[in-house]
């Protein structure tokens, strides 16, 4: 007999999922470092290349690469894109129940 297995529904930021007191600002942060990672892949760069392009150390790209996004503030993450040409823009809208906060949304 196979076993059953448990889902729970996620609330779309799996730092809320974990219970964790700053879980908006983890998921801003992730997925911000996220897209930067995507833009440097899809660039080709090398890791020499990104740290040039970002005015960063080599060691700090591969602290992104790596997906350490909790080294780099939101705004150090808005810098990367703008660097890489990409214009960030803040949208202030009402919350409804079951909302996230803080949300980013990806337009190119």
């Amino acid at each position: 007999m196979t076993p059953e297995i448990e889902f729970e529904n996620s609330s779309g930021n799996v730092f809320a999922d974990l219970g964790l007191d700053d879980a908006d600002e983890l998921y801003t942060r992730a997925a911000l470092g996220a897209q930067v990672v995507a833009m440097l892949k899809a660039r080709g760069y090398t890791q020499t290349e990104a740290a040039a392009c970002l005015g960063i150390r080599q060691p700090e790209v591969s602290a992104l690469m790596c997906a350490r996004f909790h080294r780099f503030s939101q705004e150090r993450l808005i810098g990367f894109l703008n660097k890489l040409n990409f214009k960030v823009t803040i949208q202030i809208s009402r919350r409804h129940p079951g909302e996230p906060f803080q949300q980013v949304c990806v337009t190119a």
